[in-house]
């Protein structure tokens, strides 16, 4: 999962060239850990228990623990295969589709719960839209308060706190909130847990810090980094090509920015959306660069929020079983199994990530640091969300549905549409594919190690 999944996390910063893969996998494996630690457990809640009628094994907890080893092997070979084709694919729909497999193969349709299966698919089909949606109405924003305007580095650098401070506020409140209830349940809460006004106020104030560091320290380092930057892109040049460029855009006038506006569909579409042939502000881009790797990491903390757990719940209902003798779980997610699974996540990454960064981040869409910083924030939005509710979505498919918005919005030039195609089809046979397997698997654990009475 670590090569595929992981890797769109960090596809659209590797392929706007703001990092290189090797500061990729760093970064990817601090903020994965810290995701799966902090916020995780709520989803593996749901993927072990509300997925299968557990209830049907508890006589026969020797079929559940086999059935996991289905799940992983059925999961585990889709995905290997889908990476090496350089397909990303759901790690989230492996697991479900290797899930039902298995059931099948032992009680039939009724070893299923239809209903939270029902709510999952539409989970699935609404994360793509809601993140392409959040990344999309983001990108017009800072279209029309930034990139159009006629000094769009000085009005970015007005922007950037604001951005940091919508960051770290919901990032923190996904933190506190799950913190929390992890200090009620040891006992160092007396009372209670702790409202939702108070978490909004802390998160809030935690926003409030990352703003003022925003403005004060970071905004002096970006604008001599930018200087510097433009300095010696002329210094290598030495002619005055290059200053007559990165002047040509702040000689437009804001009417030119704005583009021109006609009174009818055609004429309000084509002002409201970029034009094809307008020029971005390099400045402006290296401005963006900066916050694209905090929302980077930001999108690999949602992946380990959410899609960890994922992989280990089998893991942890089997342990359950091994120990406990039952399939209920009775106690917590171990934080050595979500370490474990942050291990080898990340060693696939290391190993094979590279593969899929090169589809999300380089073929499937034309991506610079600032829409890069758009299609991250959408896709990590929608992932902290569903991670806060329980819901186990698709990092693959936000992700991509983010990038595919805002694509369109620049006319639908910037996607890859043939690419798109593929990853489509390898979406849609992802659940039978993992099924398939899952299903063979089990059946041969049920004819060789399974006895009955």
């Amino acid at each position: 999962m670590g090569a595929n999944d992981v890797a769109n996390a960090f596809g659209t910063s590797v392929g706007s060239n703001v990092l290189t893969i090797r500061n990729a996998f760093i970064l990817a494996t601090i903020m994965e850990t810290l995701g799966a630690m902090l916020v995780g457990s709520n989803v593996t809640a749901t993927m072990s228990k509300k997925v299968v009628n557990i209830d049907l094994y508890i006589k026969h907890p020797d079929q559940f623990f086999l059935g996991q080893l289905a799940i992983l092997g059925g999961g585990s070979v889709w995905l290997v295969t889908a990476t090496l084709l350089r397909l990303p694919v759901s790690s989230t729909h492996s697991i479900v589709g290797a899930t039902l497999g298995f059931t099948l193969v032992l009680n039939g349709i009724k070893g299923i719960s239809w209903w939270k299966i029902l709510e999952i698919a539409l989970s699935w089909v609404l994360s793509p839209a809601l993140s392409g949606f959040v990344s999309a109405t983001l990108y017009m924003i800072v279209d029309f308060a930034v990139l159009r305007r006629r000094n769009p580095v000085k009005c970015g650098l007005r922007a950037l706190p604001f951005f940091y401070f919508f960051c770290i506020a919901f990032n923190s409140f996904a933190i506190v909130k799950n913190g929390s209830q992890k200090l009620e349940h040891v006992g160092l809460i007396a009372e209670g847990r702790i409202s939702v006004w108070v978490l909004i106020m802390i998160s809030i104030g935690f926003g409030v810090v990352a703003a003022l560091i925003s403005h004060f320290i970071l905004r002096p380092r970006i604008l001599r980094w930018i200087y510097r930057g433009r300095e010696e892109k002329i210094n290598e040049q030495n002619d005055e090509q290059n200053d007559d460029e990165s002047n040509e855009w702040s000689n437009l006038s804001s009417s030119e920015r704005l583009q021109s506006f006609r009174l009818t569909p055609r004429g309000l579409l084509s002002w409201f959306f970029p034009r094809k042939d307008r020029k971005e502000n390099k400045d402006t881009l290296r401005m963006f660069s900066t916050i694209q790797v905090f929302t980077a990491c930001f999108a690999a903390f949602a992946h380990g929020a959410n899609d960890v757990s994922n992989s280990i719940s089998p893991l942890v209902a089997m342990l359950s079983v091994w120990i406990h003798r039952t399939v209920k779980e009775k106690e917590d997610t171990s934080p050595w199994l979500l370490l474990f699974g942050v291990f080898s996540i990340c060693l696939g990454l290391w190993i094979l990530g590279h593969r899929v960064i090169e589809m999300v981040g380089q073929k499937l869409s034309q991506i610079n640091p600032c829409s890069g910083f758009t299609i991250e924030f959408g896709a990590a939005f929608t992932v902290v969300l569903a991670s806060e509710l329980g819901l186990p979505v698709s990092t693959t498919h936000c992700l991509v549905g983010s990038v595919v918005a805002v694509g369109t919005i620049n006319s639908g030039e910037g996607i890859d549409w043939r690419h798109f195609g593929s990853i489509a089809k390898s979406w849609l046979v992802t659940l039978p594919v993992s099924g398939a397997i899952s299903a063979a698997l089990m059946f041969i654990l049920k004819v060789s190690l399974l006895t009955y009475e």
